[in-house]
């Protein structure tokens, strides 16, 4: 059987290794390599072009190698191959840094305190006890439900949103479009962490920040398309929305002349809030394909119907 990985180069030894030291029955190929591409039964990528697809009548899981599969077009994905996301420890771990990073940051006035130093200003700013500040996740899928496990720890209040309901120890959740508002209204850090589809498409816009209490922070690790750019920009200089932290842009990367380099009040990092690890990832990738061999369910199926 054979394994043809497409996705990260500079990663993809650390892949190959674990496969030939675990797995020496699979024959493990690492794109552009590929053999004959009508021998593939496993696909491992992020970017997948449609014709390419067409090329592997043999398919029979194609795995997303990281945990979003908005990348993937599904009509190109024949109706019989499941398509898998990427559940494992390292995508997790590295969500739940980053988040807590961003929310700590916001909270202890981190950026306040880098904009005084070139001035040279000694300005204390009176910290409020994290029970004071209600941080909200959009999103309560395994990341979603991690990052607020941690966020407890230190106290904050809690709030979750999805599309579906969800109950949460220690979280007040809200679900489904009409409870958007209640939710956002107390929420003064948001964190979005949706999956991207048409329905959330969009979704930080002006009317969503406009519900937020004045001067709310927002932390975009979903996708750059959730959000409008010019709707943000416009809360900021407002003072509706206070800072905005964002690992994901559309485009990306992002191009050099955008204003949200330039803004004051916006912070970027290039898309690596999460990313996937290969020595935690190339274990559970083996286990789901033995799964596959045994006739077992899948872990991470999407569901093509949620996008998700």
């Amino acid at each position: 059987m054979s394994i043809l990985y497409r996705s990260d180069a500079p990663r993809a030894a650390a892949w190959a290794k674990y496969m030939a030291e675990h797995a020496p029955d699979l024959e493990f190929r690492v794109w552009p390599e590929a053999g004959k591409l009508c021998d593939v039964e496993y696909l491992v990528a992020w970017q997948v072009p449609p014709d390419f697809i067409a090329q592997m009548p043999n398919l029979k899981v194609l795995f997303s190698s990281g945990a979003g599969v908005d990348h993937v077009d599904l009509s190109a994905v024949p109706p019989h191959v499941p398509l898998v996301r990427m559940v494992e420890p390292g995508i997790i771990n590295g969500m739940v840094e980053y988040v807590s990073l961003a929310a700590l940051a916001l909270h202890r006035d981190f950026f306040d305190y880098v904009e005084q130093k070139p001035t040279r200003r000694w300005n204390p700013i009176e910290v409020p006890p994290a029970s004071a500040r209600a941080i909200g996740v959009m999103g309560l899928g395994s990341l979603g439900c991690a990052v607020l496990e941690r966020l407890a720890t230190y106290g904050f209040r809690l709030r979750g949103w999805s599309c579906s309901s969800r109950r949460i120890e220690g979280v007040q959740t809200f679900a489904g479009a009409d409870r958007l508002q209640p939710f956002l209204a107390e929420c003064d850090i948001l964190v979005c962490l949706l999956p991207l589809t048409p329905a959330t498409q969009g979704i930080l816009n002006r009317e969503l920040f406009a519900a937020l209490p004045k001067g709310a922070a927002v932390v975009n690790v979903g996708r750059g398309p959730h959000l409008v750019d010019a709707d943000l920009l416009a809360a900021l200089d407002s003072g509706q929305i206070s800072r905005a932290i964002l690992d994901v842009t559309e485009p990306e990367p992002l191009p050099s002349e955008h204003p949200f380099w330039t803004h004051p009040r916006v912070f970027v990092t290039p898309h690596v809030a999460s990313m996937t690890q290969p020595e935690t990832a190339a274990p559970i990738l083996l286990e789901n394909i033995r799964r596959h061999q045994r006739g077992e369910p899948l872990v991470g199926v999407v569901d093509r119907r949620r996008g998700y």
